[in-house]
């Protein structure tokens, strides 16, 4: 036993370096359909509160249609999403890991899987500190053998969070950005070194390939830490994301094309996608880029939901357009991951770009995006696919990090989410 414990620790190092540079991947191609959120809810994101019994549900497909053994744990993260140096013991309640027992056959759909779901945390593996977490799914019980990672977020209410959204006072970016206030009250902790110790991460929409973070406070009055720098908190304001319905696919949508139903699996093509940068603001409901599983025509669309290869083009205004850039299709379909199997490939003979993506029946919002792979650390962009445009409804989440002197790890202790058009949620 005394060797046990060790052996376990260095298993968890060794994947959670892998893990750890690519947040939100998928490492197995027949892995598809992945959904993980609150209890009830396909448009949350995993957020719990320590202690809590409320629940997060996974949902995932094998399109080899083979029961496999399943597994998962969790692993602890600091705020920038590095792998402190701890024992899983350390921040794990119960058994490191847990094999996921709920899985059921696919049925009346064309395209065979096998589909797996699971409430968390389960009683016997509990994360017992605040943070961010990694979920790691990994086959036969070894966790170098990773299906996919997700993020997951463990928050402790100690520190109180007032923001607000603002219009930008230069007058090159009020039309474009919006711009993210707050204050903290860390009056219940022994805060020693503020720069040190106090860390906040602003999510735009819950993307963290945006995601703005290293500012500092403005102002400190007593246990209040106020931040409103003017370049501080700055987001591209974006445009309401588009969207694909299909929830079936014996009927049409007005987004559909055509669908071709002589391979298997069926091919349904888009209605192309103009660039959007020079059209007039129009306001329309969306999802912020997420997207839900249901089937119109089907019970249950988590094992009866079919699935489809779906065409994408993607119309620019002229040519060339996107000189030095690529070209991205984002959303929750695609983990909001910027690589090669989300890339826009570029057809001469049309003058267009197209990319071709698996998806299940259901519900999408997507976006086109660029970016500048020639420059390190370089953000998407949407001011030349869909354009900038101050009054677009987008959904802020400001985070805030603590480390207390000694420890190796980030506690997530205040959180807060306000929306563009409707306030604080």
């Amino acid at each position: 036993m005394k060797f046990l414990v060790p052996l376990l620790f260095l298993l968890f190092i060794s994947v959670s370096t892998i893990a750890q540079r690519n947040p939100d991947s998928t490492y197995l191609p027949n892995i598809h359909g992945i959904k993980f959120y609150a209890y009830g809810d396909q448009l949350s994101y995993p957020v719990i509160n320590l202690g809590s019994t409320a629940s997060l549900e996974l949902h995932f497909d094998d399109l080899d249609a083979k029961i496999r053994n399943y597994s998962y744990t969790y692993q602890l993260c600091d705020a920038d999403w590095n792998v402190p140096d701890l024992n899983p013991l350390d921040y794990i309640q119960g058994f490191t890991q847990n094999r996921l027992n709920q899985y059921r056959a696919s049925s009346i759909a064309q395209v065979k899987y096998i589909h797996y779901q699971a409430l968390l945390p389960d009683k016997n593996c509990i994360p017992s500190k605040s943070g961010n977490y990694l979920l790691k799914v990994f086959l036969n019980g070894d966790t170098s053998k990773l299906a996919f990672t997700r993020r997951l977020l463990i928050f402790d209410n100690k520190i109180p969070v007032a923001l607000k959204i603002t219009q930008p006072f230069n007058s090159q970016l009020m039309r474009t950005h919006q711009k993210v206030q707050f204050s903290i009250d860390k009056g219940k902790l022994n805060v020693l070194n503020p720069q040190q110790q106090i860390k906040v991460v602003v999510l735009q929409n819950y993307r963290w390939n945006n995601a703005v973070t290293g500012m500092q406070p403005q102002f400190m009055r007593n246990n209040i830490y106020e931040y409103n720098g003017e370049r501080d908190f700055l987001f591209e304001a974006g445009k309401e994301y588009r969207w694909l319905d299909l929830q079936s696919f014996r009927y049409q949508s007005p987004r559909i094309e055509t669908i071709d139903k002589t391979h298997l699996p069926m091919d349904v093509y888009v209605r192309p996608d103009a660039q959007r940068s020079q059209e007039r603001f129009l306001m329309m409901q969306d999802y912020n880029g997420a997207y839900f599983v249901k089937g119109s025509d089907v019970n249950n669309a988590w094992w009866q939901g079919d699935y489809a290869n779906v065409h994408f083009t993607f119309y620019p205004n002229s040519l060339p357009s996107f000189a030095g850039k690529e070209i991205y299709i984002m959303g929750e379909m695609t983990a909001n991951a910027l690589n090669d199997s989300t890339k826009l490939s570029f057809n001469k003979t049309k003058g267009v770009y197209e990319i071709t993506m698996l998806l299940k029946q259901g519900f999408y919002n997507y976006t086109y995006v660029t970016k500048d792979n020639s420059k390190k650390n370089s953000k998407p962009e949407t001011a030349i696919t869909d354009g900038d445009y101050w009054e677009t409804e987008n959904s802020y989440t400001v985070l805030v990090y603590y480390r207390s002197l000694g420890n190796r790890y980030d506690e997530l202790l205040g959180m807060a989410t306000i929306n563009s058009k409707f306030g604080v949620q």
